[in-house]
């Protein structure tokens, strides 16, 4: 995988979060408090910043009372998206 490769994926996931907090109509601040995460953490995954452990994409789905599948699947959906888009420039 080339660091451009992460850098999309970090950036698909971090869109991921986002639009499930957005649904929710919390607050970055919330959804660290409810998941148990530093709210700068939160921020860094949204923005793409960071990836991740395991635990903490389940802390996060849990927060966000979804299973998890559903926050990799919204994930998926983005990076096919990306990936369309870099194929067509």
């Amino acid at each position: 995988m080339s660091a451009t490769d992460d850098a999309i994926d970090r950036s698909c996931l971090g869109d991921a979060i986002r639009e499930l907090r957005a649904r929710r109509h919390v607050t970055q601040e919330r959804l660290s408090y409810d998941a148990g995460l530093g709210r700068h953490f939160v921020g860094a995954l949204e923005r793409g910043e960071r990836s991740p452990r395991f635990t903490a994409l389940l802390a996060l789905a849990r927060a966000l009372e979804v299973p998890l599948s559903e926050l990799v699947e919204l994930f998926e959906r983005r990076r096919r998206e990306a990936s369309e888009r870099l194929r067509r420039s």
